[in-house]
């Protein structure tokens, strides 16, 4: 066995032996927990509401035991399986263009596995949303949302694969700097793109039409010095009871969008709260900076996979006959694969400097907006989705980007005093 396999392996089964034993953790410490609503929010949530919550996540995270044994029995599969030796040798024999063999091998690499992920996804919307009254799709619109998300994916991604394999074959030993480039390139146009053509593929967006509610959110805007091409409301109560607030674009083509259910909750205080905690995030430049630091990371992982490439070991420890695809789109598709488990012990990591800016992005709504209104907000959003008051501190510091219920009202609660 090659030194390389053994240590994929070992990454591996410890990947998914972390993630199944955080997940477990999970559920014990939110069934502990589920018979008493914490004090800080007994006045606002009853106990039928927080049970309801508990057994709500306890139901999407035991559905995750089954996407994280898929995943890892597909990686096997394409990997030390012989699977991806098996699609290229398939494809070499209708296609002898590299690139075009590339292309497709990739492309039907990520098909496999996002059919095998459809069950999964079917039984999550139809099952456990149902159970617990969220969700509002029916099966007609699931189905046409699979097929605009794969058309728009080829549509998009089509192009970006093409220009990163011909510079993996054409330019060199550089051609992970010309990559980058590119990378960087294809997501600031999909960031432009994304307010105006993307989303609106898959829901409504109409402009808000309550005059005082409007006033009130331009004073806040104008009071932060924030300016948008328009605030709309979102038709998220087609597909789900869930809401939500959020701005997107950059430039000009900055939005602020509510989701109709967030508005038919919230009253207008607590709604200008949430948007200044929002406003928050474009005040301390947030979006900016996750940016930068994406395109640092990817900058690393191309440089990576320039020199992963032009290692044997690489490609034989992980199954693939290099003798027979020596080729850019195999590096590019194994280093994609495989990446997510040599990197997810460092999800915690993110998961600090995420909050870190949710913390940051509350006391600025604080102190242009009011704590109190932001509190009541959250509970309310908690409340209406469900979402678990005593998640596990272990489970949480892996998954969640924003701080527990608990401390992050406590935070908020110290900004009021202040």
């Amino acid at each position: 066995m090659q030194i390389f396999t053994l240590i994929f392996l070992i990454a591996l089964i410890l990947t998914t032996l972390t993630q199944v034993w955080l997940s477990a953790r999970h559920i014990r410490h939110v069934r502990i927990h589920q018979d008493r609503v914490p004090e800080e929010f007994a006045s606002q949530i009853s106990l039928a509401d927080h049970k309801k919550a508990a057994d709500y996540t306890c139901a999407k995270t035991r559905a995750g035991y089954l996407s994280i044994l898929i995943h890892a029995g597909l990686l096997l599969a394409f990997t030390l399986g012989g699977g991806l030796n098996a699609l290229s040798e398939f494809w070499a024999n209708w296609l002898n263009d590299p690139l075009a063999h590339g292309m497709v091998l990739i492309f039907s690499t990520f098909f496999i596995m996002s059919v095998a992920e459809i069950p999964l996804s079917y039984y999550r919307t139809f099952v456990i949303e149902e159970q617990f009254g969220f969700n509002k799709m029916t099966r007609a619109m699931f189905f046409t949302d699979l097929i605009k998300q794969s058309a728009l994916g080829l549509l998009l991604g089509a192009p970006l694969l093409f220009c990163v394999l011909w510079l993996m074959e054409k330019m060199g030993g550089s051609w992970w700097l010309y990559a980058w480039f590119a990378w960087i390139a294809f997501n600031l146009f999909v960031l432009a793109i994304f307010p105006t053509w993307i989303a609106p593929l898959f829901n409504k967006f109409t402009p808000l039409e309550d005059a005082t509610l409007k006033t009130r959110i331009e004073q806040l805007m104008n009071k932060c010095g924030f300016k948008a091409s328009g605030l709309f409301v979102m038709d998220g109560s087609r597909r789900s009871n869930h809401g939500n607030a959020y701005f997107t674009g950059f430039g000009k083509t900055k939005r602020i969008v509510f989701f109709d259910t967030l508005l038919a909750r919230l009253n207008p205080a607590e709604i200008e709260a949430v948007l200044a905690h929002e406003l928050g995030h474009f005040k301390h430049r947030h979006v900016i900076k996750r940016i930068v630091i994406s395109f640092a990371m990817s900058l690393a992982f191309f440089w990576i996979l320039g020199y992963l490439m032009e290692q044997s070991w690489f490609y034989a420890g992980l199954g693939v006959e290099v003798a027979s695809v020596p080729s850019a789109a195999m590096a590019l598709l194994l280093f994609f694969l495989v990446m997510p488990v040599f990197t997810f012990l460092l999800h915690p990591i993110s998961s600090i400097y995420s909050r870190k800016h949710e913390f940051e992005a509350d006391a600025y709504a604080a102190r242009n907006a009011s704590a109190d209104d932001l509190i009541h907000a959250l509970v309310k959003l908690y409340q209406d989705n469900a979402a678990t008051l005593t998640p596990d501190p272990l489970h949480s510091a892996f998954y969640d980007s924003h701080p527990p219920a608990s401390i992050r009202v406590a935070h908020l609660q110290s900004q009021e005093q202040a």
